[in-house]
C-alpha cells in the first residue's frame, strides 16, 4: 500500500496541471481578446501565456510519465491506459511548443518587423490555419487532460 501517496501526488499534479492549462485557454485568454482593444497586443499575451504552458506542459507530462510507469510496475493497470493518455497529450504540446508556436511566432515577428499586423500581412491565411491547428491541439489535449484525470482518480484498480 505504499502506492496510496504516489496515486495522490500523481491525481493533485495531474489535476493543477490540466485545470490550469483549461483555465488559460478557455478563460483567460478570451478574456483577453474581449477586455484589451488591440487585438494584436492580445494576441502577443496570448502567446506568452500558451508558450508558458506548453513548456511546463512537456515538463510536467515527462514527470506524470515517469510516475505512471513506477505505478504499473507496481500492479495497478488502470495506469497503463493514463500512460497512453499523458503521451498522446505530450504529443499534443510537443507539437505546439516545437513546431506550431515558433512558426507563429516567426510570422508574427516578421509582419511586425514590416510594420503591420499579422492579420494584414501575406501569411495571414497561414496563420489562421495554424492557428486553427494549434486550437484543435489544445482541445484534443484538454479533452485527454479531463479523461486522465477521471482515470486517475478512480477509487478501485
Amino acid at each position: 500500500m505504499t502506492y496510496i501517496r504516489t496515486q495522490r501526488i500523481f491525481s493533485a499534479i495531474s489535476g493543477l496541471w490540466v485545470g490550469s492549462f483549461i483555465v488559460v485557454g478557455f478563460l483567460v485568454v478570451p478574456t483577453l481578446f474581449s477586455s484589451l482593444g488591440d487585438r494584436q497586443v492580445a494576441g502577443m499575451i496570448a502567446a506568452n501565456l500558451f508558450r508558458s504552458t506548453v513548456y511546463i506542459g512537456v515538463a510536467v507530462s515527462g514527470f506524470l510519465m515517469v510516475m505512471a510507469n513506477h505505478l504499473v510496475r507496481l500492479g495497478l493497470q488502470r495506469y497503463r491506459l493514463i500512460r497512453w493518455l499523458l503521451l498522446g497529450m505530450l504529443i499534443c504540446t510537443v507539437g505546439a511548443a516545437f513546431i506550431i508556436i515558433p512558426w507563429m511566432d516567426a510570422i508574427r515577428e516578421q509582419a511586425l518587423f514590416a510594420g503591420i499586423a499579422v492579420r494584414e500581412s501575406s501569411d495571414a491565411a497561414l496563420f489562421s490555419r495554424l492557428h486553427g491547428t494549434s486550437s484543435i491541439l489544445f482541445v484534443c489535449q484538454a479533452l485527454l487532460g479531463l479523461f486522465l484525470v477521471w482515470r486517475a482518480t478512480k477509487n478501485t484498480d
